[in-house]
């Protein structure tokens, strides 16, 4: 395969001496590495235009974890939501919609996840422990590789060559999740407590998926369903058939998509 750039989104944050910084960490890294893809890493502190002209020379998108979604993105009052980046949303909405619109493969992990429910016009549960029944701890963000639940997939497409043994362990690091799933979404993977968990964007031609769960922080453990998930998007970028590896197997995907909920 030739080498293909990914985009790659970056959170920004202000040291205790007042030092703007932008990161991303470095399991998504290795997850490009593992997917056969150079990350090309876009910036809050990026201008629209330097963000579209990065874009332009990618073949796919990574949305990454980490600061709550707006709640005014989704039409409610903050209640439960914290540590919002109302700058994050604006890049990452802003290039999601690009993507989709281009036909860029995607790949939505944990926060990134509800970015793509909220851009298509669902609702986020903006604190498990307060507004959702779970019996499961779900913001378990230290225990960073540990298996803390189980994902049973269900009727999966996009991610078959992903869900091969059924149930998986995975990570939980997160406070908030899906209440009202995008139209448009399909949910491929719950917990044991009903709480999407992975879901599959069957709309558009480019692959478009979202877990969330982190798979990037256990790449090389357990069951292989998270090393099979980067290898799937990375297979996507390269215009291969998912799990085939096989360059000539499958034309890239056209172009086309749908305009996102502003």
């Amino acid at each position: 395969m030739a080498e293909l750039f990914a985009a790659v989104t970056a959170a920004i944050t202000t040291s205790e001496a007042g030092i703007g910084r932008s990161f991303v960490e470095v399991g998504y890294l290795g997850g490009l590495r593992v997917a056969g893809l150079l990350p090309l890493v876009l910036s809050p502190l990026d201008d629209r235009s330097t963000r579209r002209r990065l874009l332009d020379r990618a073949g796919g998108l990574l949305l990454t974890g980490g600061a709550d979604v707006d709640p005014a993105r989704y039409g409610e009052a903050m209640s439960g939501a914290r540590n919002i980046a109302p700058e994050r949303d604006e890049m990452e909405f802003a290039l999601l919609e690009m993507a989709l619109e281009r036909g860029l493969p995607v790949l939505a992990i944990c926060r990134g996840m509800q970015v793509l429910n909220v851009a298509l016009g669902g609702t986020l549960h903006q604190d498990l422990a307060t507004d959702f029944d779970a019996s499961i701890s779900h913001d378990s963000w230290r225990d960073v590789d540990a298996s803390i639940h189980g994902v049973r997939p269900e009727d999966p497409g996009l991610l078959r060559a992903v869900f091969t043994g059924g149930l998986t362990m995975q990570n939980s690091a997160h406070h908030q999740g899906v209440e009202r799933l995008a139209d448009g979404l399909t949910p491929v993977g719950h917990a044991p407590d009903g709480l999407v968990e992975a879901v599959e964007y069957r709309r558009v031609s480019a692959w478009t998926v979202g877990v969330q769960w982190h798979p990037e922080r256990k790449i090389d453990r357990d069951d292989g369903v998270n090393r099979r998930l980067f290898e799937a998007f990375g297979d996507a970028v390269h215009g291969v058939s998912p799990g085939s590896h096989d360059p000539e197997s499958a034309p890239s995907d056209g172009p086309g998509g749908p305009r996102l909920v502003p």
